[in-house]
């Protein structure tokens, strides 16, 4: 009784960064964008208090995941569902956690989360890259900082394409869902957040992720640059996909630099 009052008035750890969502308008908003079936495995990363996680049990579902790192919040989760043989409580870290598990499964499987902030690229970057792909899910629906979500959802010609936008999407079609102001949680963070959806793709596949990061590194390490700068070893391929090396590297596109990609390989 006692950890759970102490787990119910958990102050946020700065180190994990937690931070609550208490807006039932908003969790109502997410709740519409929460798939039910009897095929579904859903996962959710970092379901803290519960406070999402109340609204997936309500939906029908093969299995449902909760990976909590923080230890007594995955203890109040355990107590919480111990007599629902579908919902597997781990308490653990999301970032070492072994997702290989999922690459056979012949379910739909759907990744929900309120992201730690302080480490929810890091989070992607493993989702996309990482892991054997075709991917192991069939849609996430992930909260980012505004910044980060900006940036993933760019598209080339502006300032806030990049990197990590052409990483997303030669994986994924991204659609921005919901915004989720500071307000709404608790702490409340210095910025707010977007919801975006992420939907795999297989248009680029075969494309090396690996390979794709060392370029866009080399690209964009001067973004104000010409790639004809940036991109000089790789000229006659330019020339080869009719690519004008007087450009700079955030007028490329997604399709362009993984073209380029499969000719340097």
């Amino acid at each position: 009784m006692r950890q759970q009052l102490i787990t119910n008035n958990q102050i946020a750890k700065k180190s994990l960064g937690q931070n609550f969502i208490t807006n039932n308008k908003f969790l109502l908003e997410m709740n519409k964008f929460i798939e039910s079936s009897n095929n579904n495995i859903l996962i959710e990363i970092g379901p803290g208090k519960g406070a999402l996680t109340g609204y997936l049990t309500k939906k029908k579902y093969k299995k449902l995941y909760l990976i909590e790192k923080d230890y007594l919040l995955a203890s109040r989760l355990k107590e919480t569902y111990k007599n629902s043989n579908n919902i597997i409580v781990i308490q653990g870290d999301a970032l070492s956690y072994n997702y290989n598990k999922f690459l056979n499964e012949s379910d739909r499987v759907v990744i929900y989360g309120n992201l730690p902030f302080n480490i929810s690229t890091r989070l992607l970057s493993l989702w996309l890259g990482s892991i054997k792909w075709p991917s192991f899910y069939d849609k996430m629906v992930l909260m980012f900082q505004k910044e980060v979500a900006e940036r993933i959802l760019a598209k080339n010609n502006n300032k806030k394409y990049g990197r990590l936008s052409v990483l997303v999407q030669a994986r994924c079609n991204v659609k921005k869902l919901l915004d989720a102001p500071a307000s709404i949680f608790s702490p409340k963070p210095k910025v707010d957040g977007i919801v975006i959806q992420f939907e795999p793709i297989k248009d680029f596949k075969e494309v090396n992720y690996k390979k794709l990061e060392k370029l866009l590194e080399k690209s964009f390490s001067s973004r104000r640059k010409k790639i004809k700068n940036t991109l000089k070893e790789y000229r006659s391929f330019l020339l080869k996909l009719k690519i004008d090396d007087n450009l700079r590297p955030e007028n490329l596109s997604v399709s362009d630099y993984c073209n380029l990609v499969r000719l340097i390989n």
